[in-house]
């Protein structure tokens, strides 16, 4: 794999600079409480450029979870199993305590995922995400009506087993007590859609 230049590397050391800053902010006074400007002015940039990286104020939150829109596509691009490359996929982010399975008590992560779901704005722009994340799985398995109905299955259980995996640590569950059900729940889920998508193994 070819490095990636210096300007290259400046520009995505400038993405993190904006979204860090930004989350920041919005931790501490609330998303809708911070301006674009106050943003800008705090990690010394102009608005302009601020845009240039970030066309919406949404996107820089957003950002810290952008690598993972495609995530489920390139997972079952690498097997003819996708289901069952989905699934340990997801226990192998449970066992690493991954955000994204809603599997981690980190109060920094926690207070993200505050942030992210109890924002009606970016409640929204999830939304969109996952409908791409979703698009992007269904191309993968192929384009059609069949795919884009096991694409719609996938995506919504491992949304929910993540989002069920947060709300029980956010209200104080301890992690390793929600691990245990989460591997379960994950069998479960992961088990039905195995058995009701059985054509999809062998594409």
């Amino acid at each position: 794999m070819t490095e990636p230049g210096l300007r290259e590397r400046k520009k995505q050391r400038m993405y993190r600079v904006l979204s860090d800053t930004a989350v920041r902010l919005f931790l501490e006074r609330g998303f809708d409480a911070v301006s674009v400007a106050e943003v800008a002015a705090a990690a010394e940039v102009s608005k302009p450029t601020l845009f240039r990286y970030f066309p919406a104020k949404e996107d820089l939150v957003l950002y810290r979870i952008a690598d993972h829109e495609g995530e489920a596509a390139r997972v079952v691009a690498e097997g003819p199993d996708p289901v069952t490359a989905l699934w340990r996929h997801f226990l192998a982010g449970l066992e690493r305590c991954d955000p994204v399975t809603g599997l981690n008590d980190d109060p920094e992560v926690l207070a993200f995922h505050r942030l992210l779901y109890g924002t009606p704005a970016l409640a929204a722009r999830i939304h969109a995400y996952q409908e791409r994340s979703e698009a992007a799985l269904a191309d993968a398995l192929g384009g059609d009506l069949e795919a884009r109905l096991a694409a719609a299955q996938i995506i919504a259980v491992q949304r929910v087993l993540a989002l069920e995996n947060w709300r029980r640590i956010a209200a104080g569950e301890r992690l390793a007590d929600v691990r245990e059900d989460a591997v379960a729940a994950a069998g479960r889920a992961f088990g039905r859609l195995a058995a009701a998508l059985p054509d999809f193994d062998r594409r």
